[in-house]
């Protein structure tokens, strides 16, 4: 950074964008004339210089997006004259000063982007009645918001979003008459929303979304006549729906989705002329959909899922022009589809899942050529799938499970080779599957599951170079597996069981070396060898191949060393079990009904007695020696307690109480895989110069081992149990081995394996050098947008598999840069799975009930119709 100090005369001094670097140099506090100081956009960094308070004629200070750190040095408070500061998006810390209330002539004010900048706000920033924008999003500050902001009657746009702000919405706000944006999302906010908002006359954007409101919706709010947008989802707002939001005629975006409103939904919505999105969806909402919604020419999207709306579609949606997306998933609809609905030349996503929908699928359909989305599955329709269907050439899903659809599969499906997934699992279709289904090239998915499909796999299939899932089970398949099937080099899962295919396995099929979730073949009629070929499937967590007729030896099967599960029961084969870790874990129930299969020391040689025949001596022999385990155990156990009896003695004994981790053996130390480390090497690492990052679920560690190799070690936190007694988060540490011990992807944290002792338990990962994506953003601000492209595709590459891959699914529940690492090559990898839920858990439900990760990250699912930027900081 130049020093500039000899002119002194130099009233406007814009460095803005010039790839300035280093420190602001305090020498800039004799530039006593200067009236514009703007350095913004650069990579600045330390601390603002303190001189900068000599400045008693600047009007302009901008120093925004650089990389400045420290406080907010107090002397900023005597630059009366100044009218504005931007200090958003640096890395400053402390609090803001109080002094700064003294600044009466500020009119933009804005400290937004500063993470670590905290401490409540102060009362006094009430005292700047000149102020017209006041930006403090994406930052620390905690507190209630001061009841004197309400004297800030010029005050026009309040950015206060994305921070650890709590406490109730102070009515004065209402007082603030000019304010057009009350920008509040994503707080701890709560209470009630104040009736007096409905005083601001000018407000155009109201933003609560994401905090914890609760009561009714106050009618007031209608009297905001120059609403905009009103967004309260993700809240827990109750009571009815106020018909008298119909009188905002200005509005464009209702969004009440995710909270617990019931009742009807008001036919004055209809009102809203200039209504562009309406989204009702995850409420308690009842009764029938008002055909009044039909007057709303300017809807584009109306989302009302999971509620309880019952009676039939209105026809009258076929007056919105402009309809793009509509979902009516999980309600209690009833009746036919509206061939209206198929007039909208705009409709693109049409989503009807898991009603009672009757009728068939009208021929119509064919009109609607804007279809990008057709999901009707979990209702009632029946006949015949229209060929029709075949003329929507912009179609990408097509979802008909689980409906009463029956006759053939109409071969006109094929013409749409932009299909990524055709799924009309759980009906009655009948005949051949069409082998004009190989021109879908594009396929990603194919489910035919639960029909009663007949004939052969089509030869065709093997066309499908982009599907990874072929799901083609419980049907009346026959001949053999096509050798085409070489060709799906990204298929992760085939299913093909429950059918009467017959013939060997195809030596093709172990070259589908991407098979990594689950291959089933059982119930069929297969004969022959395992191939060789499969040991090539070394990524493969499940393999079924029961209920065949197969035989030789399962030799091949020792190479598959992902495999979690296994069940080659009711079979023939012969020959030594693997002497692998799975098969020493594996239940006996896996290879049942394969006589001539043999336990063996080495995996070669069969001993003299199969499995299920022992001489007495050989039981003798066992019993012995389980009775002297046993006796050995025993005596371990009682020596424990004898210790543990000594350890809470002392402790009873003990002046002062600790809550220090006790890192006393014993120690539990369980690898995943060879590592050349102690307990020792690793406790020894835990210090706090060695600290790397802190997460939801505990502190993490650089740990050096004596070969040089550098992991990262996680210390769950300690939380207090009923008994005041120090507890570690068992919950986390069960669900990072139990998610993570079960699962290999290029973009999931691999766990290399854990120790524990009666109080410590530490989680052993890879140490990935580059750190996370929080730090990379706040290094480098100028980061090329090929990376920040290739990160964002690894990042939904490793939540696509964990939701879609994984049997059963995984929810992360805690996404956030702070749990996104980046390795060499700054490739994504997801980490810290405290949070993370198994879908099938018994506890699934109730957690996903409750609020889980980092306040504030809204799910992409959930949030993804959000289209206002950033917005002010």
């Amino acid at each position: 950074m130049p020093d500039l100090s000899s002119l002194s005369s130099l009233q406007f001094l814009n460095l803005s964008s010039t790839n300035l670097s280093g420190l602001i140099p305090p020498s800039f506090g004799k530039l006593t004339h200067l009236r514009l100081l703007d350095l913004s956009s650069n990579a600045l960094s330390g601390p603002i210089p303190s001189e900068l308070g000599r400045l008693s004629s600047l009007q302009f200070l901008i120093l925004n997006a650089n990389k400045l750190s420290g406080s907010i040095p107090s002397q900023i408070s005597n630059l009366f004259s100044l009218q504005v500061l931007c200090l958003q998006d640096n890395l400053l810390n402390g609090s803001i000063p109080s002094s700064l209330g003294s600044l009466v002539s500020l009119q933009e004010f804005r400290l937004g982007g500063n993470p670590n900048l905290g401490g409540p706000i102060p009362a006094q920033i009430g005292l700047l009645k000149n102020l017209t924008t006041l930006g403090f999003a994406a930052s620390g500050l905690s507190g209630s918001i001061p009841s004197t902001f309400g004297n800030l009657v010029n005050l026009q746009t309040l950015a206060l979003y994305d921070t650890d702000v709590s406490g109730t919405i102070p009515p004065q706000l209402g007082l603030c008459s000019e304010l057009r944006n009350l920008y509040l999302h994503m707080n701890k906010l709560t209470g009630s929303i104040p009736k007096e908002l409905g005083k601001l006359q000018k407000i155009t954007s109201l933003l609560l979304w994401g905090n914890s409101l609760s009561g009714a919706i106050p009618p007031e709010i209608s009297n905001c006549s120059s609403l905009v947008v009103f967004d309260v989802s993700a809240n827990d707002l109750s009571g009815e729906i106020p018909g008298d939001l119909g009188k905002l005629v200005w509005l464009e975006q209702l969004q009440l989705s995710d909270n617990m409103f019931t009742g009807h939904i008001p036919w004055e919505i209809s009102n809203c002329s200039s209504l562009i999105a309406l989204q009702l969806d995850k409420n308690k909402l009842s009764g029938s959909i008002p055909s009044q919604i039909g007057n709303l020419k300017s809807l584009q999207s109306f989302f009302l899922w999971e509620n309880s709306v019952s009676g039939t579609i209105p026809s009258s949606f076929g007056n919105c022009t402009d309809l793009v997306a509509l979902d009516l998933s999980r309600n209690k609809l009833t009746g036919r589809i509206p061939e209206e609905l198929f007039s909208l030349k705009r409709l693109s996503k049409l989503l009807l899942l898991g009603n009672s929908l009757s009728g068939g699928l009208p021929k119509s359909v064919a009109k609607c050529q804007s279809l990008v989305r057709l999901r009707l599955g979990e209702n009632q329709l029946s006949g015949q799938v229209p060929k029709e269907i075949g003329e929507l050439q912009n179609l990408v899903f097509l979802d008909l499970y689980m409906n009463h659809f029956s006759g053939g599969l109409p071969y006109e499906i094929s013409n749409i080779t932009v299909l990524e997934l055709l799924d009309v699992h759980n009906n009655y279709i009948t005949g051949d599957i069409p082998g004009q289904l190989g021109n879908l090239v594009n396929l990603e998915q194919l489910d035919l599951s639960r029909n009663s499909f007949t004939g052969n796999i089509p030869l065709s299939f093997g066309n499908f170079s982009y599907l990874n899932k072929l799901i083609l089970n419980n049907n009346l398949l026959t001949g053999q597996i096509p050798k085409s099937i070489k060709n799906l080099q990204k298929l992760t899962l085939l299913d093909l069981s429950f059918n009467s295919l017959s013939g060997e396995i195809p030596q093709e099929l172990g070259q589908v070396t991407t098979l990594t979730i689950n291959l089933d073949l059982s119930y069929n009629a297969l004969c022959g060898d395992i191939p060789q070929t499969f040991s090539g499937l070394t990524q493969l967590q499940s393999l079924d191949l029961s209920h065949n007729m197969l035989h030789g030896d399962i030799k091949v099967l020792g190479s598959l060393t992902s495999l979690a599960s296994l069940n080659i029961s009711f079979n023939n084969f012969s020959g030594p079990i693997p002497a692998t870790p799975l098969f020493k874990t594996i239940s006996a129930s896996s290879y049942l009904q394969n006589t001539n299969l043999c336990h063996t020391m080495d995996g070669v040689t069969c001993s003299s007695h199969n499995g299920q025949r022992k001489s007495p001596k050989m039981v003798a022999l066992v019993a012995v020696i389980l009775a002297s385990i046993t006796i050995a155990l025993l005596a371990a156990w009682l020596l424990v307690l004898r210790n543990n009896h000594r350890y809470k003695t002392q402790k009873q004994t003990t002046t002062t109480t600790s809550t220090a981790d006790d890192f006393s053996y014993p120690w539990t130390f369980i690898p995943f895989q060879k590592l050349g480390i102690s307990v020792n090497n690793i406790v020894s690492s835990l210090t706090d110069e060695n600290v790397i990052g802190k997460g939801c679920s505990g502190v993490v560690y650089r740990a050096a081992m004596p070969d040089g190799e550098i992991i990262a070690v996680k210390k769950l936190w300690r939380t207090k149990d009923n008994d005041d007694e120090p507890t570690t988060k068992i919950d986390s540490f069960a669900a990072e081995i139990q998610i993570l011990g079960s699962i290999r992807h290029r973009n999931i944290v691999k766990l290399l394996g854990y120790c524990s002792n009666k109080s410590v338990k530490l989680l052993l990962y890879n140490y990935f050098p580059n750190g996370n994506l929080q730090q990379l953003l706040q290094g480098n601000r100028s980061l090329d947008w090929e990376t920040r492209y290739k990160i964002a595709i690894g990042t939904a590459q490793g939540l696509a598999y964990l939701h879609h891959d994984c049997l059963p699914a995984i929810l992360h529940r805690d996404v956030k840069c702070n749990n996104i690492l980046l390795n060499s090559k700054y490739e994504a990898i997801l980490a810290d799975f405290g949070l993370a839920k198994v879908m099938n858990s018994p506890n699934y439900h109730t957690a996903m009930s409750q609020v889980a990760g980092s306040y504030g990250y809204i799910a992409p699912g959930i949030r993804a119709y959000k289209r206002y930027g950033r917005g002010v900081v």
